[in-house]
């Protein structure tokens, strides 16, 4: 399996936006990538409440959608979109951060909305409050590939191991964690948690990152991930934004589980007893 990943700075413009991800697309073909990966919120990136109003569409309006699934189709290309900000059609003034699995062909194969909120106060001065933008999400999704199972997750699920173990338990062997995380967060957690995750399931994790100071005045961590299901870190993007292509060797999946066999040992939730 051929991968690459997008990392980029996105801004407040969806246009530029779906520029520099169709540029990525055509770097990703030309490097013989069978599916590319971005980051979250690719389409569009602002704390501005106001602003976003006015630029969040319905997901049939988004021109960052229909774009990719457009080129995607003509180059022969998979792209898994970290995700995309579309509007909430059942909540007024809110909003959906939501995946897209697009295939070579450019159909829509899976969406997934994010189903853990970032609502935080970080000892910085910074303050997130992703709720009041964002409806939850409702449920998890695995999407069927070429390759094998795609579990996917957005961000700051990747501190719910109850997710990702929910997405092994149902046949995910690779795992999508696209993210936007702080700097703050990123260099205490990113790395950590995201070998924790590719270690417990016995599963490739793909982890595409926003990087650098974006329009809207936030500063992301960067440092777009691929880990092996022996949790050993293949390729890290570092700060600077552009493209990275890799080689997955798949049966390295069956020879980890079999290697460390928890899979086969997970119990059900036990019984607590309290003394």
């Amino acid at each position: 399996m051929r991968v690459a990943l997008l990392q980029m700075t996105s801004g407040i413009d969806p246009a530029a936006n779906l520029a520099i991800i169709q540029n990525g697309m055509r770097n990703a073909k030309a490097g013989k990538a069978e599916i590319l990966f971005t980051p979250e919120m690719s389409g569009y990136l602002d704390r501005d409440r106001s602003r976003a109003a006015e630029r969040v569409v319905a997901e049939e309006e988004d021109i960052v959608l229909a774009g990719v699934r457009a080129l995607a189709a003509d180059l022969g290309l998979w792209v898994a979109i970290g995700s995309l900000a579309v509007r909430d059609p059942a909540v007024p003034g809110k909003a959906r951060n939501r995946a897209f699995l697009i295939d070579d062909m450019g159909a829509i194969r899976a969406r997934y909305d994010k189903m853990h909120l970032f609502d935080v106060d970080l000892p910085t001065g910074e303050s997130w409050r992703e709720s009041n933008s964002y409806s939850p999400g409702e449920g998890a999704v695995i999407a069927g590939t070429p390759w094998g199972r795609l579990g996917l997750s957005i961000c700051y699920d990747l501190r719910f191991p109850d997710l990702y173990r929910t997405l092994s338990d149902n046949g995910a062997a690779i795992l999508s964690i696209p993210a936007a995380f702080t700097v703050p967060t990123g260099e205490a957690h990113w790395h950590v948690l995201l070998r924790a995750r590719a270690i417990e399931a016995g599963a490739y994790v793909i982890a595409a990152a926003q990087t650098g100071t974006h329009e809207d005045g936030r500063k992301t961590y960067g440092h777009s991930l691929i880990v092996d299901p022996w949790g050993e870190v293949l390729l890290d993007m570092g700060t600077e934004p552009g493209v990275a292509v890799i080689d997955l060797d798949l049966d390295r999946i069956a020879s980890v589980r079999a290697r460390i066999p928890a899979l086969d040992h997970r119990r059900a939730n036990p019984d607590v007893t309290l003394l």
